[in-house]
């Protein structure tokens, strides 16, 4: 069965259609923070024995990133200031950036093992393996005999 729009007032069906559709709907705003600076892109894989967390983060170093676990928290940030310093007292153009971020995932209760979690940055990736617990790991199938 389709279903049929009103359309009588079509400038307020769009705005409100939008606004509903998109807004409280549509999470792809995510990537940005409160201070409209873009977010990294984050995969989350989901392994037989880990979960693999790689993150976007190209032109940092190792040293920019801080990874902190607190109950069943896993918060990634990184602060970076770049500066062109330029030693004349007056300037016609002085160029400064900075950046900064700050991702928290919740890690689920009795599953992973937090003692073994482990970081690498490489290639403008950072990857986070977090490993699984051996009895939340999946087990194989197992033949039960009829006595």
């Amino acid at each position: 069965m389709l279903a049929r729009r009103n359309e009588l007032f079509p400038t307020m069906s769009k705005l409100f259609g939008d606004f509903f559709d998109k807004e409280l709907t549509d999470w792809t705003n995510s990537n940005y923070s409160p201070t409209n600076t873009t977010l990294p892109a984050v995969n989350i894989k989901d392994e037989e024995d880990k979960f693999l967390v790689e993150v976007a983060v190209p032109g940092m170093e190792k040293k920019d990133f801080n990874i902190d676990l607190k109950d069943n928290m896993l918060t990634i940030s990184s602060e970076k200031e770049n500066e062109k310093n330029m030693d004349e007292d007056t300037y016609t153009r002085r160029e400064y950036s900075y950046q900064s971020f700050n991702r928290t995932f919740t890690l689920p209760e009795n599953i992973v093992d937090a003692d073994k979690i482990s970081a690498k940055y490489e290639n403008g990736e950072l990857r986070i393996t977090i490993p699984k617990k051996e009895e939340a790991k999946p087990k194989p199938p197992r033949t039960i005999k009829i006595s």
